[in-house]
């Protein structure tokens, strides 16, 4: 009993005395079991414009949770979208076409039996590799997969590749895959026309998919590939990302500090994939 007098008051002191995580936000913690994760990708634009955006900057944060220290890896886009899915940016140039000899997401996500697929909007299908398709509004550069020659080279994992159309086949079916990637065209992702635009689309794509049952125990990741780089050397390269379904808490803020490497250390946690061996080990995996 006299142990016990005299530890128990140090031991509450002691928490006291511990700091409190800020208001709105959460400490890291283990990935939540989620059974599917869907990311969007929107294109090239500033934290603080997505902001001011009322849908964006308002309404989807108070559905979920918003990541306020989140950071793209470099300039232009295509490295970003590379680095999401193999844990590196090497192999590309700027925006030029790569072919890629490396491990990505595919080979652990395939190892463990987890299902994936890429929605690109405008893609004309069949293992399409040049840069852009007929009607302009598709580009190679956004569909990172088509880069990974163990991918492009391989009848059957391309046929994962497929254009966004065949979404709502697979949500009639609930034949969704367990991880998704989603491109929008060179218009609704905001890359060719502004933040308002990409907005609005994602409004009208994501409100009914939150309603389905389902995607009732699915993880919305929505994030850009970068912010606006005029001034890349003055440029943290901060961007807006945020979380939104039914595991997440809604009305959340996470400041821990993420980079797209934060993709594959979410995934390769939830579903015990194992690591690429690139910048994905030691990479922080998202709160949620």
């Amino acid at each position: 009993m006299l142990f016990g007098a005299l530890v128990l008051p140090v031991l509450a002191a002691l928490a006291a005395a511990a700091p409190a995580p800020a208001e709105g936000t959460l400490e890291p913690r283990a990935v939540s079991s989620f059974d599917r994760f869907f990311m969007i990708v929107l294109e090239n634009r500033d934290f603080d414009k997505v902001m001011k955006d009322t849908y964006m900057g308002t309404t989807l944060p108070a559905k979920g949770r918003l990541l306020t220290n989140m950071h793209a890896l470099t300039h232009p886009s295509q490295p970003n979208y590379i680095g999401m899915i193999s844990g590196s940016t090497k192999g590309v140039i700027l925006d030029l076409d790569g072919n890629i000899d490396r491990r990505n997401v595919v080979d652990l996500l395939e190892a463990k039996g987890i299902t994936w697929a890429s929605y690109q909007e405008n893609y004309p299908g069949g293992c399409f590799t040049d840069s852009k398709s007929s009607d302009g509004l598709y580009r190679r550069k956004h569909n990172p997969f088509i880069s990974f020659t163990n991918i492009a080279k391989n009848p059957k994992r391309c046929e994962n590749i497929v254009n966004a159309e065949e979404l709502e086949a697979d949500i009639k079916a609930n034949t969704v895959p367990q991880f998704v990637f989603y491109t929008p065209n060179m218009n609704n992702d905001g890359h060719d026309t502004d933040a308002a635009t990409a907005s609005r689309w994602l409004f009208g794509f994501l409100e009914p998919k939150l309603k389905d049952p389902v995607f009732k125990n699915t993880v919305f990741y929505i994030t850009f590939d970068e912010n606006e780089w005029l001034l890349p050397w003055f440029n943290d390269n901060k961007i807006y990302s945020l979380f939104v379904g039914g595991p997440i808490a809604p009305g959340t803020t996470d400041n821990t500090k993420y980079d797209h490497y934060s993709i594959l250390a979410t995934l390769q946690a939830r579903w015990g994939l194992g690591n690429l061996g690139q910048g994905d080990v030691g990479a922080t995996p998202f709160n949620i």
